[in-house]
């Protein structure tokens, strides 16, 4: 006889399996077992929101290989991820299987390595029925939510429509900031730009204009720029004030899922989807050379920056070697996690911090695991190391009662900084170099200029900026973030537009109805004070059914008002407008949304039926033909290039389109592998390239 283990993900198996001594049997369940049904609200409100849970149709046969493995084993083990999620799945399994919810069944593995679960194993316990019970919250809040107010939507709106707690929130923040964008009135203002040089220095160095007469200097137009240009005429420029201290700067704190999100997307592109794929995947387990497979990250799902002295002490002894003793701080540096942060698991951080980049990279892992796995060690590492220490100057430039200011700085000792810098939103440090400057010296002007400038609109969000707006405002969870974002897509409320998000007309008109008649659903502070008592829930400080019933109540009478005030009134989605004429009646042409995405009709519908799909033009022409190269998708929404002439013409490529001409045939030249790769020119039998890593 042997004892089961059931985890969640096939890949995990592997991975346990190898770490494991003794008889033991592995078994995963791919996810969730049991859910509501899907074709009813599976929720009895009548009865105290008692939920109704069903048999997930397509896992009828893993139920039935689970259910043979636990009848033939002394005893099974529940090993669902170490989270809310988990712990419910874990506690289905333990209804299918018939367990004793007192016996000690449940272990979770924090890494997938011998310590880890070793550390899982030695420890059962009983399962949390709070952290089960704040899943069941999660759970009937949205399915009450969703099958309530999407059949209002589909009624007032159109069809296939869905309204959720967090997405609902999520789209009104993209269509507020879109709102600010529209509304915002752009005002001139202007900036006066030195450089200087003294006879102490080799090169020159940049200054601004910060005060005239002793007032802030405030130009709103050429004309009061010019006044100051003519007044500094022919001036002597002193330097009036030399200040030099030193600064310490401390790396940033290792990754929660949150800032791994953000600096994925900001250094490696990554969408947040992609992110937490290739993070599972490096948790599960992979294959590395003389090792087998092994869980190289900590568990994915976490808001907390701790670690554990163990894995401080083994970052210790590699920086020691390969570093030097001087990049060990005096103490451990120490990084406060947020208020309303779920403590439970480490920061994300390599389980092997001796197992570098480059040997990981050697076992022939794929390219996004590598990098993925490169930025996250290269973060831990450098969260445990010695400040960076730098020399900064700051001078004072004075003529005619004009000040000029300049700030530099040189690093005095390098820390952490020799392995990793975060990115940063806005690169203003200056790189100044002004060694050697000294007071009272004369400042020779080499360029004095007038620069105009207008304030900016607020950014769109991107895919990591609304993950930090997610994090700030207590929107979500980490183990929420990536669906979201991923429906409110799929929903076609928010389209992209390069990195940017913005909403779509029906994103737009969905939101104009749920602000207008549910407030409470879209309000930031109502939905961040939900999650709130979702945690109390998981600490046991709530009862989950008391929690829906405060919800629901307000919600009920809600949707009654919004039905009375919305009798017989249906709302249109407007078309969004092209410059492009139908060529069969002469009239413009509309883009609409369909079932299968947008695409262009003639306005002159229903007596010109006229439809085509909507194509972007690239600019770049055809190597075979000569026709226009147009952005296209593939079925799983991959973007590609063809020719416009398709299928007559059969050119095809993933790389992109570029406004340069091949110096030999005169070619549209195509980008290939990213902004370091090379340009490639796809005429046949030129063969022309030019490597983008030598500009």
């Amino acid at each position: 006889m042997s004892d089961l283990i059931i985890v969640e993900s096939p890949t995990k198996v592997k991975t346990i399996k190898r770490y494991l001594s003794g008889n033991y049997e592995v078994v995963a369940s791919k996810g969730h077992l049991r859910d509501l049904p899907k074709s009813k609200l599976g929720v009895d409100i009548e009865n105290d929101f008692e939920p109704h849970y069903i048999n997930i149709k397509d896992k009828e046969t893993t139920i039935k290989e689970i259910t043979k493995l636990a009848k033939k084993c002394d005893h099974v083990y529940l090993a669902g991820d170490p989270d809310r999620e988990g712990e419910a799945i874990s506690w289905h399994l333990a209804q299918i299987l018939k367990l004793d919810l007192n016996d000690k069944n449940r272990v979770t593995f924090r890494e997938l390595t011998a310590t880890g679960i070793k550390a899982g194993m030695s420890a059962p316990r009983q399962i949390d029925m709070n952290l089960v019970d704040a899943q069941q919250a999660r759970r009937v809040l949205d399915r009450i939510v969703g099958y309530k107010l999407s059949p209002f939507l589909w009624r007032k709106i159109r069809r296939g429509l869905s309204a959720g707690r967090v997405q609902s929130v999520a789209v009104k923040m993209i269509c507020d900031r879109e709102e600010e964008i529209r509304k915002f009135v752009s005002t001139e203002y202007w900036s006066v730009d030195a450089q200087f040089k003294t006879a102490a220095m080799k090169k020159p160095f940049s200054a601004k204009l910060e005060t005239v007469d002793g007032k802030k200097a405030e130009l709103g137009s050429k004309e009061q720029t010019d006044a100051v240009l003519n007044r500094l005429e022919g001036a002597k420029f002193i330097v009036t004030n030399v200040k030099k201290s030193v600064r310490r700067k401390s790396p940033a704190a290792p990754f929660t899922t949150s800032t791994l999100q953000q600096e994925a997307s900001k250094r490696l592109s990554f969408q947040a989807r992609r992110t937490m794929k290739v993070a599972q995947e490096l948790y599960e387990g992979v294959d590395i050379k003389d090792m087998g497979p092994v869980g190289l990250i900590t568990y994915m799902r976490t808001d907390s920056q701790r670690i554990s002295d163990e894995a401080r002490a083994a970052a210790y002894e590699y920086i020691r070697k390969k570093y030097g003793e001087e990049y060990i701080p005096d103490e451990p540096n120490k990084y406060k996690t947020k208020g309303n942060a779920q403590d439970a698991h480490e920061a994300i951080r390599p389980t092997h911090p001796e197992l570098t980049p480059d040997m990981v990279k050697a076992s022939g892992v794929t390219s996004d695991q590598y990098k993925l796995y490169k930025l996250i060690w290269e973060r831990f590492m450098a969260s445990q190391m010695a400040k960076c220490q730098l020399n900064t100057v700051s001078v004072d430039i004075e003529a005619n009662g004009c000040v000029f200011k300049a700030s530099g700085y040189s690093i005095r000792f390098d820390g952490f900084t020799v392995l990793y810098e975060e990115t940063k939103d806005d690169e203003s440090e200056s790189k100044n170099d002004l060694t050697g400057i000294e007071k009272d010296a004369e400042a020779q002007l080499v360029s004095l200029e007038g620069n105009q400038h207008f304030t900016q609109p607020p950014p769109r969000y991107t895919e990591a900026a609304l993950v930090k707006a997610f994090e700030e405002t207590g929107i979500g969870r980490p183990s929420t973030y990536v669906p979201t974002i991923t429906t409110i897509l799929a929903r076609n409320y928010v389209e992209r537009d390069g990195k940017q998000l913005k909403p779509t007309s029906l994103g737009e008109v969905t939101n104009q109805l749920m602000s207008e008649h549910f407030n409470k659903i879209v309000d930031l502070k109502f939905t961040a004070n939900m999650e709130s008592d979702l945690d109390k829930v998981e600490n046991g400080e709530m009862q989950w059914k008391e929690t829906i019933k405060e919800f629901y109540g307000d919600f009920e009478k809600e949707l009654e008002k919004a039905e009375e005030a919305m009798k017989d009134k249906r709302i249109k989605v407007p078309d969004e407008e092209t410059d492009q004429i139908c060529e069969v009646c002469g009239k413009p042409m509309v883009i609409k949304l369909g079932r299968f995405g947008k695409f262009l009709a003639c306005t002159g519908f229903p007596e010109c039926t006229n439809t085509k799909p909507v194509v972007h033009d690239t600019g770049g022409l055809c190597p075979f033909c000569g026709g226009k190269v147009l952005l296209k998708k593939s079925k799983k929404g991959k973007k590609y290039f063809g020719c416009e002439k398709n299928p007559d013409c059969r050119f095809m490529t993933w790389d992109e389109p570029t406004a340069d001409k091949c110096p030999t045939c005169g070619s549209t030249l195509f980008r290939k592998g990213g902004k370091n790769g090379k340009l490639v020119c796809h005429k046949e039998g030129c063969g022309y390239e030019k490597d983008l890593s030598e500009n």
